[in-house]
């Protein structure tokens, strides 16, 4: 009932529409009715009155007819067209809140999920939703007004004859329903194959250029082939239980015509029915069975929306993990003084990052965080911005508890340099322009510059507006990164978090881009993670992070003379080089 519930919510703002649909479906349903009755009136009536009286209100007959099927045309056409338009404006409407819901849920989500899954669910499930729910309401009203009807009027012609056709037609229904629930399980079935299938897909051709350097073309093949095999088998079961679906319905039919035909023979030899009756009769039987296989082949339809809705409410009814509080108000940041009180985390039923963390980053000052890879520093900085919550403990801002403020005026407050650059498939300006929709062209160029990419940029036959290529394809490594730090230029945050923000970049680019990145952080609170140990050589603390936690803090003289983890860090870097002449 829940689902049914929200699937009926959807056609809420198209009310209008749809009722007009349902009267157009009844008109249909009225006029295919009718005609068998005007055909017993005529061949009764009128048409054994002479050729005068016949050939007097012939051409009325004809024109009324005409019109009655001119209607029916108008009918026709409105539930094929905008019956069609009322789906697809459904499915657009569910498409927008599962995009919209995906952009609510939580890093931990994403953790879970497959990208293809999700694309899976966006496209063909929702397509099927589409049709379900067109076609839906439309078939099921058409279709038991027609078999109603045509059955009252059975019954009023023979009473026994109707009585067959019932007992045929309730075996018919017995054997839809049970095949109706496997039809069930192996659509389902088919949709977690193709979403398994998509996945395959956007994880080989995401990873093409790892794919070709390693040379490894035949084992992704070999993956893909697979799932693609696992579909396939997949569709091979629906296939048999569509076919023994759809081949069992036809012999009950055939089954139907035989005992009417038989039952009628029967009736005709005991003198209680007149052969024209059963004329009629078989033309009611056709009115009576062709909505009877609307509504069988129906059931297939309704098991792919039904089972693609279904997957569909399971991600909109996933709560996400990270939300404001009630009563969540925006963060105003004054200083920029960062506290880590008493922080642990831990990922879902993993290992504890932390365990009671207490740190304190002053405003306008640098805290770098170096250390092996897996201690905990990139967890760390997310915890900041709320990527993921606290298990425990609390993250202050100017003395505020991140979680009662608005994840967007937190966000908002936060500019961050990931060690994966993503670029979006778009130019370049658009691509800088991300940091703050809306910016001038002019204030996109400063960020360039004092990102040192606007010389660059300008090198390109269509500068700015250059396309950047699926991923940032068409730039270099260190070229995104500089993009990426324009952003944040643009963005002109009060907190910073540097994660690897110079890793992609040659000994050149690293220099111009340190002096810029010094100067956005002059008077800003900033947070940088660093493997090359040269970018944070002027950092107001270091902390050193391993797996049991802060090893040693201090600048980087205090840590050298100290010879303890960070110097021995120092050293493999700058093997031969001159220690004291940092």
């Amino acid at each position: 009932m829940n689902i049914l519930k929200k699937f009926l919510s959807y056609y809420r703002p198209y009310r209008t529409l749809f009722w007009c649909d349902m009267g157009c479906a009844l008109t249909v349903c009225a006029i295919d009715l009718a005609f068998p009755q005007i055909l017993k009136l005529l061949t009764t009536g009128l048409f054994t009155e002479g050729a005068e009286a016949i050939l007097r209100t012939l051409w009325l007959i004809g024109c009324g007819l005409l019109l009655m099927y001119v209607i029916r045309y108008g009918c026709q056409y409105f539930i094929t067209t905008w019956g069609h338009v009322m789906g697809a404006r459904m499915e657009s409407d569910m498409r927008q809140d599962l995009f919209d819901h995906y952009q609510r849920l939580s890093f931990s989500y994403y953790d879970r999920n497959n990208t293809g899954e999700m694309m899976s669910k966006l496209v063909s499930d929702l397509f099927d939703i589409s049709e379900l729910a067109h076609h839906g309401p439309e078939n099921i009203v058409i279709s038991l007004l027609k078999i109603i009807g045509s059955f009252a009027i059975l019954m009023f012609i023979n009473v026994p004859m109707t009585l067959i056709l019932l007992a045929v037609t309730l075996l018919m229904a017995v054997f839809s329903i049970r095949k109706n629930r496997r039809m069930h399980a192996v659509f389902l079935d088919n949709r977690r194959k193709i979403a398994g299938v998509n996945a395959r897909v956007q994880d080989s051709l995401s990873g093409i250029r790892v794919v070709k350097s390693f040379a490894n073309e035949e084992l992704e093949r070999g993956k893909f082939s697979h799932s693609n095999l696992q579909f396939l088998d997949s569709k091979v079961s629906n296939y048999k239980v569509m076919g023994s679906f759809h081949a069992g319905n036809g012999f009950f039919q055939g089954l139907l015509y035989t005992s009417i035909l038989v039952s009628g023979g029967w009736f005709i030899a005991r003198g209680t029915l007149a052969p024209g009756e059963l004329a009629i009769y078989a033309l009611y039987i056709g009115i009576f069975i062709n909505p009877v296989e609307v509504l069988i082949n129906f059931t297939e339809q309704f098991q792919k929306g039904y089972a693609g809705f279904k997957r569909f409410v399971e991600v909109i009814e996933t709560v996400p993990d990270i939300v404001d509080r009630p009563g969540a108000h925006p963060l105003r940041v004054t200083e920029g003084e960062i506290v880590f009180d008493q922080v642990s985390f831990h990922y879902d039923a993993g290992r504890e990052i932390f365990h009671n963390l207490n740190l304190r980053v002053a405003p306008g000052r640098t805290l770098a965080l170096v250390g092996p890879s897996g201690g905990g520093k990139t967890t760390l900085c997310s915890l900041v911005p709320r990527f993921y919550d606290v298990t425990g403990g609390r993250v202050l801002i100017d003395g505020e508890d991140i979680r009662d403020v608005t994840l967007k005026s937190l966000r908002g407050a936060i500019g961050i340099v990931q060690q994966e650059v993503y670029m979006f498939s778009g130019t370049l300006r658009e691509n800088i322009g991300y940091g703050r929709p809306g910016a001038t062209d002019e204030e996109i160029i400063e960020a360039a510059k004092r990102a040192n990419i606007h010389d660059f940029i300008m090198s390109l036959p269509d500068q700015y507006d250059t396309y950047a290529g699926e991923r940032g394809a068409r730039l270099s490594g260190g070229q995104k990164q500089r993009i990426s730090i324009a952003r944040v230029f643009l963005k002109n945050p009060k907190i910073l978090i540097l994660d690897e923000a110079t890793s992609a970049l040659d000994n050149e680019s690293e220099r111009h881009i340190q002096s810029a990145l010094e100067e956005l952080s002059r008077g800003r609170t900033t947070i940088v993670i660093a493997h090359r140990l040269s970018t944070i050589r002027n950092a107001d603390e270091i902390i050193v992070i391993n797996h049991a936690g802060i090893e040693e803090r201090g600048t980087h003289r205090e840590l050298l003379e100290r010879d303890g983890l960070y110097a021995r860090y120092y050293r493999m870097q700058f093997e031969g080089a001159d220690e004291l002449g940092y």
